[in-house]
């Protein structure tokens, strides 16, 4: 379904949230507002098929309609491996489980509604938040990253993709920019664009690049890079030691 949901006047008022409305046109939302997107889900099927490890958990935190889950199901070659998809969003879930139930991959996936900060992270060998970080509180954040480390195995990669700040002020205006004309190209208009910058202004809340990796390697991992960006949006990967 097309994202038509700023084209209403009223659309700004209450904020941002992942209801029932912005389920059905996330597929179409995401693809037509983040560059790059379609690259980093096929992505996240080929790191998942080179470091999922054999009988282990990989997590697709904050999986919205299941874009990820299905890229690490399609791929993980490794024998007796489980999803785990968790989002905290009930509309979402319903209709990744709509999707999973249509899907004929083999891995096993266990869909949960539930709030990331309090999610035991178990025998994992691949933790993916994809544009899921920026949601979760600033004063959380630190904490969630250490439960992921904690709950990974040695060797184990966490896949991050976030909307970023960057730190030149000069170039994170031009980016921004950037960013609001790619979206005009795919549609949308100059008051869809401005009523949903307002609708998700303080729900969305983007960090440089320098604080994820401060957070990442503070958490114990022993490496970390951004594998992909485009304008404002990148995508992280980082091992645990």
């Amino acid at each position: 379904m097309k994202d038509t949901l700023y084209q209403q006047q009223d659309a700004t008022r209450g904020g941002f949230v992942f209801d029932d409305k912005v389920a059905a046109v996330f597929s179409d939302m995401i693809n037509r507002s983040v560059p790059g997107y379609a690259t980093i889900i096929t992505q996240i099927g080929t790191l998942a098929e080179r470091y999922a490890q054999a009988h282990s958990r990989c997590y697709d935190l904050g999986c919205s309609l299941g874009a990820a889950t299905l890229a690490l199901r399609h791929h993980i070659r490794a024998a007796g491996c489980e999803i785990v998809a968790v989002d905290n969003s009930p509309a979402m879930i319903e209709r990744c489980r709509a999707m999973l139930a249509a899907d004929h991959a083999t891995v096993p996936v266990q869909v949960q509604c539930a709030d990331l900060c309090e999610l035991p992270i178990e025998d994992a060998s691949l933790v993916v938040l994809n544009f899921t970080l920026q949601f979760v509180p600033l004063a959380a954040r630190d904490a969630l990253m250490q439960r992921i480390a904690a709950g990974l195995r040695p060797g184990g990669l966490l896949i991050l993709s976030e909307k970023v700040q960057i730190e030149d002020a000069a170039l994170d205006a031009l980016f921004i920019d950037l960013h609001h004309r790619f979206k005009a190209q795919n549609g949308y208009s100059g008051t869809e664009i401005a009523r949903k910058r307002a609708a998700i202004e303080n729900v969305l809340v983007p960090e440089t690049l320098r604080a994820h990796e401060q957070r990442i390697r503070a958490a114990g991992f022993a490496s970390f890079a951004v594998w992909f960006q485009c304008f404002n949006f990148a995508s992280m990967v980082a091992v645990k030691a």
